[in-house]
């Protein structure tokens, strides 16, 4: 706020310099076209230095519960047979 308070500042003093100076026909374009660049340079600051850089908060999920290998004994027709088994709790 305080950024874009002083553009504003900065941008009534420029223009109230250049309307209490006398300006002929030469002065007055040349005038006008620095006046026009200089506003512009303080109000495209102000608007860029409004924003954060960054993308703004990132929301992290909480990572899944661990798993675990676990030995399982399992029938296969013939005879009792161990296998490792993934586990999610």
């Amino acid at each position: 706020m305080k950024k874009t308070f002083a553009a504003f500042v900065a941008i009534a003093t420029i223009a109230g310099s250049l309307a209490a100076t006398p300006a002929s026909a030469q002065r007055g374009v040349a005038a006008g076209v620095v006046g026009g660049l200089i506003g512009g340079a303080i109000i495209g600051g102000a608007i860029a230095s409004s924003r954060p850089a960054y993308g703004g908060p990132v929301y992290v999920e909480e990572a899944p519960p661990p798993c675990r290998l676990v030995r399982q004994r399992w029938w296969d027709g013939y005879e009792w047979r161990f296998r490792r088994v993934e586990v999610c709790d």
